[in-house]
Formats: C-alpha cells, structure tokens, sequence
C-alpha cells in the first residue's frame, strides 16, 4: 500500500496557487479540466508530500486538517517568513505530545499541520 493523497476543497484557483506553489514551495505535477471554463483537478508536490486539489463540488469538503511531517518545521517557518506573505505569518508552537507545530490555513478554509518531532 502506498500513502493516501488527499484531496482538498478549492473555491480560487488563483489564490490556492499563490499559496501552494508561491508561498509553501510546492510543484505542480498536474492539471485537469473537462473543458475550458471549468473547475480545476490539480495536483502539487513538494519532497514526498502529494495534495490534490479541486473545484468541483462534492470532491471534498472545506476546513479539512492535514499533518505533514517535516525535516525541520523551524527552518521551513523561517524560510516562509522571509517571503512576507500577506495572509500568513506562520509560528512554531512547541507541543506537550512531542511535537513541533507551524499550523497555517489555506484559502479555502483547510489547515496544514507541518510537523517536526522533537527531543524532549
């Protein structure tokens, strides 16, 4: 069995790439539409971490959660900083369970965990 991909609501095409592919660094690895003028099915990637994203309705609900595990969520918070995204400024929250958070939403309303275990 391989990992699950998820897939998330998006309403703005525009905005969820800015913040996908701008500000988190992620790449798209593809685009669908049935034809000109419709909703958008995408995917983007960054390292092992898949999300696919779409417009159409029913394909998911907004305000889901995600927990992606990174090799430092320090560095990686400190590297979004430093692109002064407008809609996020983005913290490490050390947690009581072992872990070190950065939670930030996306523009439709679903929230992304990046995670980091540490060394209590």
């Amino acid at each position: 069995m391989k990992a699950a991909v998820p897939i998330l609501r998006s309403f703005d095409e525009a905005a969820t790439r800015a913040f996908y592919v701008d500000f988190l660094g992620f790449k798209i690895v593809f685009e669908h539409r049935f034809e000109p003028e419709t909703p958008i099915y995408f995917s983007v990637k960054l390292g092992e971490c898949e999300i696919h994203l779409s417009e159409h309705f029913g394909d998911a609900s907004p305000g889901a959660s995600l927990r992606i595990e990174v090799v430092d969520v320090h560095a990686y918070a400190a590297s979004l900083l430093k692109k002064n995204y407008r809609h996020a400024r983005p913290g490490v929250q050390r947690q009581t369970w072992g872990w070190d958070e950065m939670k930030i939403s996306d523009p439709n309303g679903n929230r992304l965990v990046f995670c980091t275990p540490n060394d209590l």
